[in-house]
């Protein structure tokens, strides 16, 4: 069986820290390791769609600031198939079969499918689009034969789903698609990383981000207004580390190295964690060493964008020769799929002479 890596992202704006240590980072890693037989990375301005039907500008603007995130990252067209995901039109008809094989009932059970409802305040304003996204999601990895799946825990729900309609597929139809497996942060922290303001996620609605292309300005307003210790409130003070999001933050971007650059008092996070518990270490003192530490995973980020910024048609040419690629390998699990399915009419020659024989003897 191949190995292959498939994943994507919403684009409704730029891309955040979150979707960088959540997954980002490991697909340039994993593209750069080369082990896989195929890699593809897609924009899904479709599932974007599913809670911006009445703001499609929104999705048409975002998708160059997107896919421009993903090439200062390090993600390379060489390497792997980059592509737009409403430009493949067998997505949306492996999506219709796939409904016939999954229950409203197990939809509703999907506990992201809950969270995200409750967030977006659809209690009862519910598109079916994006209600539905968990069976979209199952025809993007499974039109690619996808293997692994880099993402964040909160996508582990929608992976059981895609899986459990492979097995049921594949149990009326024949063997056909292929299961895939989520590959999750190797950081436990990176899985799912807090919000700015100490909220469980980093959210472009809520406005608590740290964009991938934020400027230093910008990446020191946000890290010296961040959410801390509530109780913390002299130096002197003792310290509540869990649950502080400066340090949860260090966390998922500190290195041994950043304490000898950019914290010489401390040889590790840990030395900096036992002194602010114990009270005499300063919240500003401890955002000062994080802005370094972000800065310094951001500067040459920053700077390819602003390279790849200086010739959009490009960017828009990656995008189109991605996209023709990725349309041959879904257009040929499509036609495996409906022959598996037998609505291949015109294609099926046994099926045309057997009505023929029933009507003409």
């Amino acid at each position: 069986m191949e190995k292959v890596i498939l994943t994507g992202d919403r684009p409704t704006g730029k891309l955040h820290l979150g979707h960088y240590v959540g997954s980002l980072k490991r697909r340039v890693e994993l593209q750069n390791e080369g082990d896989y037989d195929k890699m593809f990375v897609f924009i899904a301005d479709a599932q974007a769609l599913t809670d911006n039907a009445d703001n499609p500008e929104k999705v048409r603007q975002n998708i160059i600031e997107v896919a421009l995130d993903y090439l200062s990252c390090g993600i390379d067209p060489e390497k792997c198939t980059l592509f737009i995901q409403s430009m493949i039109p067998e997505l949306t008809e492996l999506t219709f079969y796939y409904m016939n094989l999954v229950t409203v009932s197990r939809l509703q059970r999907n506990p992201t499918v809950k969270a995200e409802i409750q967030m977006r305040d659809f209690e009862n304003t519910l598109p079916v689009g994006f209600f539905c996204y968990p069976i979209s999601q199952a025809a993007d990895i499974t039109a690619f034969k996808g293997t692994i799946v880099p993402a964040g825990e909160d996508q582990e729900p929608m992976l059981e789903q895609t899986r459990e309609i492979v097995r049921r597929f594949n149990g009326i139809y024949g063997e056909v698609l292929v299961e895939p497996q989520i590959l999750l942060p190797q950081n436990s922290v990176c899985m799912r990383l807090p919000g700015t303001d100490g909220k469980a996620k980093m959210s472009k609605s809520l406005g608590n981000c740290i964009y991938l292309s934020d400027s230093p300005e910008d990446l020191k307003k946000k890290v010296m207004g961040m959410f801390t210790d509530p109780g913390h409130l002299k130096v002197s003070d003792p310290g509540k580390v869990e649950g502080n999001t400066v340090f949860t933050y260090l966390d998922a971007f500190s290195r041994p190295e950043h304490f000898a650059a950019y914290a010489p008092d401390y040889a590790n996070l840990e030395e900096m964690k036992d002194h602010y518990r114990r009270g005499g270490l300063g919240d500003v003192k401890v955002k000062k060493l994080l802005l370094a530490v972000l800065e310094e995973t951001l500067a040459p980020i920053r700077a390819r964008r602003k390279e790849f910024e200086k010739d959009i048609p490009a960017v828009f040419e990656i995008l189109r020769k991605g996209t023709e690629k990725a349309h041959e390998t879904a257009a040929q699990t499509l036609s495996e799929v409906r022959n598996a399915m037998k609505i291949n009419y015109f294609d099926d020659a046994a099926l045309i002479a057997e009505q023929a024989r029933k009507y003409n003897g």
